[in-house]
């Protein structure tokens, strides 16, 4: 099944690891075929792995696109869900963090990188900070 994309005029994705940039209009973009890819908004810099639940997403994130070492970038992953499973009590954030590891453990990458957000929500209501996860993520993509 085809994927479009409606692109911002020079919004930035990531397909299997090329940064593109759209042009000065709006457009549309139809993949044909499976690809990894990221819209600029849910793409994380190293230093923005700066919280537990971030740290979470970004070894995901790499393996979703290919861009390390897949034994380096999943045990990453997995000491920090179990860093992260080890503080937290409530049961649907502990639920959630199993289906993202069921999800990782079945190169569903993109799947759990989704479910990824709602831990960063969670951690962001929890630490009182007002900004939603769509803010919390950085608005600028990788430069190529």
């Amino acid at each position: 099944m085809p994927l479009k994309l409606s692109l911002r005029p020079g919004e930035r994705f990531v397909v299997n690891g090329a940064v593109v940039q759209n042009g000065d209009r709006r457009a549309a973009l139809v993949l044909q075929n499976k690809a990894s890819v990221l819209r600029e908004k849910d793409i994380m810099l190293p230093e923005e792995a700066s919280s537990p639940a971030r740290r979470i997403y970004f070894p995901i994130m790499l393996m979703y696109l290919g861009e390390a070492d897949l034994d380096s970038s999943y045990g990453e992953f997995a000491a920090r869900l179990a860093e992260f499973m080890g503080v937290v009590r409530d049961p649907a954030v502990l639920a959630e963090c199993v289906a993202i590891s069921r999800e990782v453990m079945a190169a569903e990458y993109y799947r759990a990188l989704m479910r990824c957000r709602k831990l960063m929500q969670y951690e962001s209501e929890r630490l009182g900070t007002a900004a939603h996860v769509d803010q919390s993520l950085p608005a600028r993509g990788r430069a190529g």
